[in-house]
């Protein structure tokens, strides 16, 4: 939101995976959009603004440190990835949703969408 993690990232993301559990709901404030890359494609500008938040679950949750955006998130057992929001990438994206998972966990506020493939728990 405040521009303070800036990042490019040298390959084509994946599709986008909407993501309804309740961890991810928790982190963003909705379902958690995100597309995932290589971590070593992914070049932050700017690391001093990025901030990792570290539950006992195994994964990291990043975040700029001036507005407290969710930005990133990944599985410390899956070093070579990282998802990003989708909602922080520029426009055009070129991306499209591909999925949604763990909607056995959906809010009862958000109707579910007939055209997306959907998962009641991780992908399978």
């Amino acid at each position: 939101m405040c521009g303070g993690v800036q990042f490019t990232v040298d390959s084509e993301p994946s599709a986008v995976v909407n993501c309804h559990c309740y961890r991810c709901r928790q982190w963003s404030g909705h379902y958690w959009a995100s597309t995932y890359a290589a971590t070593d494609a992914v070049h932050i500008a700017d690391a001093g603004t990025l901030r990792w938040y570290s539950p006992a679950n195994g994964v990291e949750y990043g975040f700029c440190n001036r507005c407290g955006s969710s930005l990133f998130w990944r599985i410390t057992e899956r070093p070579d990835l990282v998802s990003m929001s989708a909602g922080c990438l520029d426009q055009p994206t070129g991306l499209h949703t591909k999925a949604a998972v763990w909607v056995a966990e959906h809010a009862d506020y958000h109707p579910h969408h007939p055209d997306i493939v959907e998962h009641q728990y991780e992908s399978e």
